[in-house]
């Protein structure tokens, strides 16, 4: 089957290109023709508050890709969709995943129907955005009105979809595992790596915005240091709040427990932190899914986290993790501090035996059921 993958992919940096990267091989290893249409600009420089777009690491996720599209010129949409035509192939596959991407995806959608007569899939992270405007409501009915079929990865999205597509053809696979970076190596020679002596340590990982909770988890540490050997690690790259989460680190006395690496953190260095970790910490606000686990079990580490969106189906409570309440510091606290009342390695058999139900053969298996739908009455699975 020849598929066209679209999204982020190498050398733009982040999650999406991952998945994007993983997807592919996934499908290559098939036995499929993939070819990957991405993005020269992604986003406009005023609108993403990271400090680049571009992956500058030393251990890149490289595959080929025509970077033709740019989010915001509908000329590059109509050029993607005559260079799709001259691959002739079976389906197109997008990854989407918030509302700003809606008109240049509605287009290429359309484009793919009308004009390819090939099936156009949805692969979606997100239906609606976990910060949503006013806008994005109108964006979204917009992009879900033109695909044939969709993939989500929760129960949640399936919702969000529905509400905005009743009756709409979808698969729900989990989002799978990332095992796209360097493999585990032991605790003390990551934590050596990071320049780490603490004995207990938590991890916080992922770019932070308000909805991901770190103010929650940082309003949790004063109970949670009564185990002082606790230290909390908080990497990646401040979208929003940098200097109201700094001020509450010095208001409640914690600078000195609370290790801070403020940066997208390259390919080659998130061994180091999941490694290093015992734990990792989600307490987000709202959620779908989260990448951000299936790192963790990808490296055997339990997951804390709040029970919101998709989460509660893949942290599995007092077997993988635990989950607690949004926005309860107190509640999160006392996960942590039960966390570390027994071993910490008696998540890891669940651990393992549940990472395996998160494979790229499953997801690419549903992507092939999905591109080979020629009329929406050809899938025997409407609504499962």
């Amino acid at each position: 089957m020849r598929i066209v993958l679209v999204g982020s992919a190498w050398p733009l940096r982040g999650g999406i290109a991952h998945y994007t990267a993983l997807l592919y091989r996934g499908l290559e290893s098939r036995g499929h023709t993939v070819n990957v249409l991405s993005f020269r600009r992604q986003y406009p420089s005023f609108l993403f508050p990271g400090k680049t777009q571009k992956d500058e690491g030393k251990e890149m996720i490289r595959v080929p890709s025509r970077p033709i599209l740019d989010s915001i010129n509908p000329l590059t949409w109509i050029q993607a969709i005559f260079w799709m035509k001259s691959l002739r192939p079976d389906a197109v596959v997008f990854k989407y995943w918030m509302p700003f991407f809606a008109p240049c995806y509605a287009v290429l959608a359309f484009g793919v129907r009308r004009f390819l007569k090939i099936p156009a899939v949805f692969l979606c992270d997100n239906i609606v955005p976990h910060e949503p405007t006013r806008l994005d409501a109108r964006l979204t009915r917009l992009a879900v009105a033109s695909p044939d079929a969709f993939i989500v990865q929760s129960a949640s999205v399936r919702r969000d979809l529905l509400r905005f597509r009743p009756g709409a053809v979808y698969r729900e696979t989990p989002h799978p595992v990332y095992d796209i970076f360097s493999p585990p190596r032991p605790k003390s020679e990551a934590r050596t790596r990071l320049g780490l002596e603490e004995s207990r340590i938590i991890l916080f990982f992922g770019y932070i915005r308000a909805y991901k909770g770190l103010r929650t988890l940082i309003e949790a540490m004063p109970e949670i240091l009564r185990d002082s050997r606790i230290h909390l690690v908080v990497c990646g790259e401040f979208y929003e709040g940098r200097q109201e989460t700094v001020d509450l680190i010095h208001h409640l006395g914690l600078q000195h427990k609370i290790s801070l690496f403020d940066e997208f953190i390259p390919n080659e260095k998130v061994a180091d932190f999941f490694c290093a970790a015992d734990a990792v910490v989600l307490p987000y606000v709202s959620a779908t899914q989260s990448g951000i686990v299936q790192i963790a079990y990808y490296y055997d580490r339990p997951v804390i986290a709040t029970a919101v969106g998709g989460l509660p189906e893949v942290v599995l409570d007092g077997k993988t993790g635990y989950l607690v309440p949004p926005q309860d510091p107190a509640s999160l606290a006392k996960a942590v501090l039960r966390f570390y009342s027994g071993p910490t390695d008696r998540f890891l058999s669940a651990i393992r035996k549940e990472k395996l139900k998160y494979s790229w053969d499953r997801m690419a298996e549903t992507v092939e059921a999905l591109a080979s739908l020629k009329k929406k009455s050809t899938i025997e699975d409407r609504g499962r």
